[in-house]
């Protein structure tokens, strides 16, 4: 396991113990639910859940399940082939999310992950914390409520991401974040990475259009505009 201690230890005078994320089976859903401690669920693959970590929290965390996607979870959804500790997408998530945190950059702050070994595979379960008041850009596209200068601030947040060298695989309108303040955070890093400029910018960008069109009829204009502040960006969001 890796996790906060800063935020592990950041209870009330009365709370005695750590929150849980500390023992490996607070890394289950039903450790959850059956304290009652489940606020919703996230929509998308691997049902992430929105918990309170000890009675009386004033912030929530967002626990999710390393799920698999495309026909190789027909073999086996939660399961990962065992390649190393430092290897696993788990760990590699963690430490760039923390990374990019540390940076002052706009993503959820890692709470704690845990691994499971069974021999020649591993299971994964991540703990971040919620960030308050946030829906998904996608949201916003639906119901057309994403301005323009909301999505200025979109493009100028990409570019601070790219400036920092994150190649983000699955950049989509499911992944920004939107908060009561109209800030965009960036989301699900797993399998992303940082490398040098190259030509993975572009195809961030693309996939991020392809996303806009399934939740905007006037996506081209919006991409326009994201991409317009993307090149453009000025020093604050």
């Amino acid at each position: 396991m890796l996790h906060d201690a800063a935020i592990l230890c950041d209870a009330p005078e009365s709370h005695k113990s750590p929150p849980a994320p500390v023992c490996p089976d607070a890394f289950s859903p039903d450790y959850w639910r059956a304290r009652g401690q489940v606020t919703g669920e996230a929509p998308g693959r691997g049902s992430s859940l929105f918990i309170t970590p000890y009675p009386g929290a004033a912030e929530q965390w967002v626990l999710r399940p390393y799920r698999r996607g495309g026909l190789v979870a027909r073999l086996s959804q939660a399961r990962y082939l065992w390649t190393g500790i430092e290897r696993t997408r788990a760990f590699r998530e963690i430490r760039l999310t923390a990374r990019l945190f540390s940076l002052g950059l706009p993503v959820p702050r890692p709470v704690a992950v845990c691994v499971t070994r069974h021999r020649f595979t591993y299971e994964a379960t991540l703990i971040t914390r919620r960030i308050a008041g946030a829906g998904a850009l996608a949201e916003r596209l639906e119901n057309a409520t994403a301005t323009p200068l909301l999505l200025e601030r979109v493009g100028r947040m990409i570019r601070r991401f790219h400036d920092a060298g994150l190649d983000h695989v699955d950049l989509n309108a499911r992944n920004i974040l939107i908060d009561a303040d109209d800030t965009p955070w960036l989301i699900d890093l797993d399998r992303c990475r940082l490398r040098a400029p190259g030509k993975w910018r572009e195809a961030n960008l693309a996939r991020l259009e392809r996303s806009l069109a399934k939740f905007s009829p006037t996506a081209e204009a919006h991409a326009a505009r994201i991409r317009q502040a993307y090149r453009a960006r000025a020093d604050k969001t």
